[in-house]
């Protein structure tokens, strides 16, 4: 089973079991490399990086969200994974806040009535809310649709859809996956082909996962985001296995990371 097919199956213990399969065999594949008599090589350690471990952090962790404000309604162009491109409709606008100084403008999909357009956008602006200064800097717009198809970041924008939002939130990563997502609007574009990142993947000489191995500058840093979070900020809730392994894969990508003096608040005080 590839990286990709388990990124989409449905969380719970059907996925809890595939990804432990897949973390077993990258593992061992890491120990004994990909031909046991030829030469050892590197093999990618983990998974899909949003499902290593659920307390990184959780709907308990305290959010930076100070109000969601109705601001009518205007036409939006969005992107819709359902339509596999932008549509342009006569979206609910919401202008999100929090207590840092920054701010979002959350537009939802006129599928949901008004009232329900709110719930969804009070919801998701408060989850987005537990995530560091730093990934939500350059994030201008939340994107909510239905349909239980993938999140992405595109550009400075981050992607919902509902349904497979339920289902992360059930399984306890929807914070994990909006990190993921949050990375790609906040720092691929000033990192993702730096030098200094580039060089840090030459001298780990791993990837986190088979997901940044296959796209080097399109999901590197996000599949190395929530590693980094967990074994920098979250080291009390996660194993010593888990921390070893990730500090041994990706040591460059780390200090590299500790190098841009990233804002990590409400992580830390």
């Amino acid at each position: 089973m590839s990286i990709r097919s388990i990124v989409r199956l449905r969380p719970g213990p059907q996925l809890a079991r595939e990804c432990l399969a897949v973390l077993a065999a990258t593992i061992l594949a890491g120990c004994f490399g990909s031909n046991p008599v030829g030469p050892v090589e590197r093999q990618p350690p983990l998974g899909p990086t949003v499902f290593i471990d659920p307390d990184i952090v959780t709907d308990a962790d305290p959010t930076t969200l100070d109000s969601v404000d109705p601001t009518g309604t205007g036409q939006r162009s969005m992107f819709d994974q359902r339509a596999d491109g932008f549509v342009t409709v006569e979206a609910h606008l919401f202008d999100a806040t929090f207590d840092d100084g920054l701010s979002v403008e959350v537009q939802v999909n006129p599928e949901f009535t008004e009232a329900e357009a709110l719930a969804v956008a009070e919801k998701y602006a408060e989850s987005i809310g537990r995530l560091p200064t730093a990934l939500r800097r350059d994030v201008a717009s939340v994107w909510i649709h239905r349909g239980a198809v993938l999140f992405d970041g595109v550009g400075q924008s981050v992607l919902i859809h509902t349904e497979l939002a339920d289902e992360y939130e059930a399984a306890g990563v929807l914070e994990e996956v909006l990190i993921h997502q949050a990375a790609h609007a906040s720092l691929d574009a000033a990192h993702a082909n730096a030098a200094g990142w580039m060089a840090a993947q030459v001298e780990d000489d791993v990837f986190i996962s088979q997901l940044a191995e296959d796209s080097p500058t399109g999901e590197d840093i996000a599949e190395s985001m929530v590693p980094y979070i967990a074994a920098r900020y979250r080291t009390d809730r996660i194993t010593d296995f888990l921390e070893a392994l990730i500090l041994d894969a990706i040591p460059a990508r780390i200090a590299y990371l500790d190098g841009l003096a990233l804002d990590m608040y409400p992580l830390t005080n």
